[in-house]
């Protein structure tokens, strides 16, 4: 039986990541994955979905053109997008698989390699041995430690038979034959909006969005869920607030085939049931642990959820890590890999540093763009913490305006003191991600806003107007906000006395 030091049970970010750094560590290390090397992060996930999102801005960006001119809008056809999307999957895959090969060949009969890949499906037999498993093929292989990193599948709902050609998940989009002429997309998160933004943008698809809250993106500040609203609304996307889905089938539609027909309900007591051609289910992930044998493993789950009984990435086997969408929370890639590295490390080193979520990164593809790191002011008033914001318009910020993409703003949250220390930012248009980078460095290292207002930024970037954020807390912006009401805004807020008590 092979003997590893590490086996990693899941080739998606996560789990290539943990096994790239246990190799770093000189770790001898076995990568099994079922699938495809990459798993959602190239696959039915964050590549295709951003390639499908870039597609949609720049066939948007030419009909606004189009528009100006009297010219009637560009179409793309279908098999066009998912051209381009599996081309762009294509050459992601093919770094992985080239890199994968190359790495397996160093070694000799004396010195094997440092790392082998297998393909097949992974259970337990007891804490320390696998089994690995494909059509005609049966390996068991001894591991000091072990790494889950099975990733996550769509989560599907009670009574909703999902198919896959009318009624869809993620994971079927691409195996659509056509733009479909209209469809339906349950859940406003964030998987639902950037899809409602890219068939909405692509101009082929009706689009409607139910959202069961009194708005999308209901985690995030008013402002930027308003927004988003907004321009989904402009290109023709129907958002149906504070509905509640009671029913979604399939149906027979006469000479049209095929449709699907959904039945809302809402607080006054009123119902509605709309056709339409398709329907789109996002209504979050679910981890792929159930058939790893968790038990022979020693790995104790939560009787209720079902998911791995976490303390960071550790289980309750000493030996075996849980990371990536496998821990049931925190389904990012950059998390992912985050996690991966510290569970190798902490591997190999027997220590690493602390898990820390608070300067993490994100970008949401919508239609403007979201980008945000730390604490939005909705989550600084839940827990309590006094803030003072700023918040400046693109319709302020010359790079936009020469883009001609002014709709969006920059907000900049900070502590409610002398040292004004940044707690968090949020930028909603052009080029948003762009300009997060700088601030979460500044989250990281607790650095004072003072540093970022005296900088010396490019002109004209997207990223002066963070800096113009920075100058207005510290009483220098260029524009008044007494006077710029409408495009600036200077705030504070403190909790009362009672609620800080509460906190």
């Amino acid at each position: 039986m092979d003997q590893f030091d590490l086996c990693v049970i899941g080739g998606g970010p996560a789990g290539y990541a943990a096994a790239m750094r246990a190799i770093d560590l000189g770790q001898r290390v076995l990568l099994v994955e079922r699938d495809r090397i990459g798993g959602t992060g190239i696959y039915n996930g964050a590549l295709t979905s951003k390639t499908m999102w870039e597609i949609a801005q720049r066939v948007s960006s030419t009909n606004e053109l189009m528009r100006t001119r009297g010219r009637e809008p560009f179409r793309l056809d279908w098999s066009e997008v998912t051209k381009a999307v599996n081309e762009a999957a294509f050459e992601r895959k093919y770094l992985y698989a080239c890199h994968m090969q190359l790495l397996a060949q160093h070694g000799s009969a004396d010195h094997p390699a440092c790392f082998q890949h297998e393909r097949g499906e992974a259970c337990f037999l007891d804490p320390h041995v696998i089994r690995i498993q494909r059509p005609g093929h049966l390996r068991d292989i001894r591991a000091r430690h072990v790494i889950i990193a099975t990733g996550s599948r769509p989560r599907h709902l009670p009574g909703i038979a999902v198919d896959e050609r009318r009624i869809l998940t993620s994971d079927g989009i691409l195996g659509l034959d056509d733009f479909p002429k209209s469809i339906v997309i349950i859940g406003a998160g964030v998987i639902g909006c950037e899809f409602a933004a890219i068939f909405s943008l692509l101009g082929s698809t009706r689009v409607h969005l139910i959202d069961r809250a009194d708005r999308i993106l209901p985690f995030e500040d008013s402002d930027v869920s308003e927004l988003v609203a907004r321009n989904l609304e402009r290109k023709g996307v129907i958002i149906h607030r504070q509905a509640k889905l009671e029913e979604l089938r399939t149906i027979e539609a006469d000479e049209r085939g095929h449709e699907v027909q959904y039945r809302l309900s809402y607080p006054d007591g009123h119902e509605e049931t709309v056709r339409v051609e398709k329907a789109l289910l996002s209504v979050g992930r679910v981890a792929n642990t159930e058939r790893l044998d968790l038990a022979a493993a020693g790995v104790r789950t939560d009787a209720r959820t079902g998911g791995i009984v976490l303390e960071g990435t550790l289980t309750t086997a000493a030996h075996i890590h849980a990371v990536g969408d496998a821990t049931g929370a925190n389904m990012l890639v950059n998390l992912g890999e985050m996690e991966g590295r510290c569970a190798a490390e902490r591997i190999s080193l027997g220590t690493a540093p602390d898990l820390n979520y608070n300067d993490v990164s994100t970008i949401m593809f919508l239609d403007p763009e979201v980008a945000g790191v730390g604490l939005n002011e909705q989550e600084c008033q839940k827990r309590g913490i006094a803030y003072r914001v700023a918040r400046v318009d693109y319709a302020c910020i010359a790079r936009a305006i020469a883009m001609r993409r002014t709709s969006g703003f920059f907000k900049v949250i900070v502590t409610h003191d002398e040292q004004m220390r940044v707690l968090g930012m949020r930028a909603v248009g052009e080029h948003a991600s762009s300009a997060i980078e700088a601030v979460a460095m500044m989250i990281k290292l607790g650095i004072p806003v003072s540093e970022l207002a005296d900088l010396v930024h490019p002109h004209p970037s997207i990223t002066e107007g963070v800096q113009e954020c920075a100058r207005l807390l510290l009483g220098r912006g260029l524009f008044k906000p007494e006077v710029f009401g409408d495009k600036i805004r200077l705030d504070a807020w403190m909790p009362l006395k009672n609620d800080a008590a509460a906190a």
